[in-house]
């Protein structure tokens, strides 16, 4: 069995049973309802208590079980530019606002990135007249380029020099 495969079988189970995600992370819980589901999705790994869960609520095999804890191939699925509108618009928020993000984020802590491994990621509904809203809030761990073949005096790291 493919991953793909699996993660098509978790998806017929919970339209079958009628599950929503917030039933589903509830009973594996563990850890963020976004690596859950994007394990569930083939994009994470589930630690081995949480795959052991997730075999138990789907009733999936101890191979499925396995393919739950590997690492996968990240990324797969969803072709550059995205095609489906909601992923498409963070696509474009990346790319209209990224620059922006990128220059205030070297202004406020230097020359690095902001990982997207050491990250956590929340959504809230935000009620509003107009319409109600997507909240998201982000934070990554801000990790500076290391400088090699640095002489005396030159940091050793992109950190903000004051």
């Amino acid at each position: 069995m493919k991953r793909e495969e699996l993660t098509e079988k978790i998806l017929d189970i919970k339209r079958e049973k009628g599950w929503s995600w917030k039933h589903i992370t509830s009973e594996i819980g563990g850890m963020s309802e976004v690596l859950i589901i994007g394990a569930l999705l083939g994009q994470m790994k589930l630690p081995k208590p949480l795959a052991k869960a997730a075999r138990e609520l789907f009733g999936l095999t101890e191979m499925e079980e396995r393919m739950l804890n590997e690492v996968p191939y990240r990324g797969t699925g969803t072709p550059m530019p995205p095609t489906d509108p909601l992923i498409y618009r963070f696509y474009e928020m990346v790319m209209v606002n990224g620059p922006a993000w990128k220059a205030l984020i070297e202004e406020e802590f230097g020359d690095g990135i902001m990982s997207a491994i050491d990250f956590n990621i929340t959504f809230e509904r935000e009620a509003n007249p107009k319409g109600d809203r997507v909240k998201i809030g982000m934070s990554g761990k801000f990790l500076p380029y290391k400088y090699y073949g640095n002489e005396q005096g030159i940091s050793d790291y992109g950190f903000k020099e004051t």
